[in-house]
């Protein structure tokens, strides 16, 4: 595996526009857990951003972020990758020491015993992998892994399923969005039993420079596009309480009699149990039913999207969230969310997938 010992530049010119005020300072050391002595190189990013750099000869690092939630992520070859939640009220944590412990090379022997290696998985797989990873969408036809050799495909009978794995980060150009992105792809699956693909990772955003102006205002216009109606949207529009002015409807379903019926008219914020903290400025929503229907108005679904489903909705997006009963979402001022594992998402927001996807320090102009 390629070691990362290239410092990921912090975007400073941009953010020194604006007041300092409105960002926060991470500063930290990664060290091994074992011989407690610094990592140099050592790869540290707000996962789902722009924003990342690597650790100096003695292990030091530091990121300017602006205000909200984030996942740190620490990631250096040969040992465990780790995330840490990080919020701008976590004054205590501003000074962190990071411990990276080395990957046990025996459970990485169970796992391909298990799991069933193929050896020709990319060329059986890959185009599999891609359109359930990548997407289906205009931009997922645009979208290319550079380094898909890194790919590790293995397959369960017992269990009827396909799990992928990468040897290094996935390095991912997005000439539609004007996004580079390497993926730290933790683990794909797909079930065919039910059919159903998840895959959890650490994406860091790099932006791309535009040949020229017409390229400039293609990528601003496809970020918008991008943007509108998507779950960032949508939980930036839930924070802000702006879910109608920002085209958002939010119906609750119900099962009755074996079917299924939809509960309209409500008041988005009491239905969800909306509260904001406002010494951390943390938003908390926990609906009175699990499952959610979310409806986006201000934009048609695409069309490739209506010929693979012919029941949706021809005029409007609708995805649906599932939230555990028991389970409040949090939701930072940037939109970032979690447990975003314990939310299973349908419809058209899983549509969208990696070539659709906006850093949260993504701005609308």
């Amino acid at each position: 595996m390629k070691k990362i010992a290239t410092s990921i530049c912090l975007v400073f010119i941009s953010l020194l526009t604006f007041s300092q005020s409105t960002y926060y300072t991470i500063t930290g050391k990664i060290i091994d857990a074992v011989t407690k002595a610094p990592m140099q190189g050592a790869s540290v990013f707000a996962q789902n951003t722009t924003l990342g750099t690597a650790t100096g000869a003695d292990g030091s690092f530091k990121l300017l972020l602006p205000n909200g939630g984030y996942d740190m992520v620490i990631t250096f070859t040969g040992y465990e990758t780790i995330s840490k939640r990080i919020t701008t009220a976590d004054e205590a944590d501003k000074n962190l020491v990071v411990e990276l412990k080395q990957k046990e090379k025996s459970m990485e022997e169970v796992a391909i015993k298990t799991s069933n290696e193929i050896k020709d998985g990319l060329a059986k797989y890959g185009d599999f992998f891609i359109e359930n990873f990548i997407g289906k969408t205009t931009n997922s036809k645009q979208c290319v892994i550079k380094n898909k050799e890194a790919l590790k495909f293995y397959f369960s009978k017992k269990r009827n399923r396909l799990k992928v794995l990468a040897a290094e980060p996935l390095e991912i150009e997005n000439p539609a969005l004007g996004y580079k992105i390497k993926y730290t792809l933790d683990s794909f699956t797909h079930d065919y039993t039910n059919t159903v693909s998840t895959f959890t990772g650490y994406p860091l955003f790099e932006e791309m420079q535009p040949a020229d102006a017409s390229q400039a205002a293609a990528w601003k216009a496809n970020r918008t596009t991008a943007y509108k109606g998507s779950i960032l949207q949508f939980m930036r529009s839930m924070y802000n309480k702006q879910l109608k002015e920002d085209g958002f409807e939010i119906q609750f379903i119900v099962k009755a009699n074996g079917t299924d019926s939809a509960i309209k008219g409500l008041n988005f914020y009491s239905a969800f149990n909306y509260s904001k903290d406002d010494s951390t400025k943390l938003v908390e929503i926990n609906p009175n039913q699990t499952d959610v229907a979310i409806l986006y108005k201000n934009e048609m679904p695409e069309q490739g999207y209506l010929a693979l489903n012919d029941d949706a909705p021809k005029k409007f997006e609708l995805s649906v969230i599932t939230i555990p009963e028991t389970q409040a979402i949090g939701i930072e001022q940037n939109g970032f969310y979690f447990d975003q594992n314990d939310i299973a998402i349908t419809g058209y927001w899983s549509w969208e997938k990696v070539a659709d996807m906006l850093p949260y320090d993504y701005k609308p102009e």
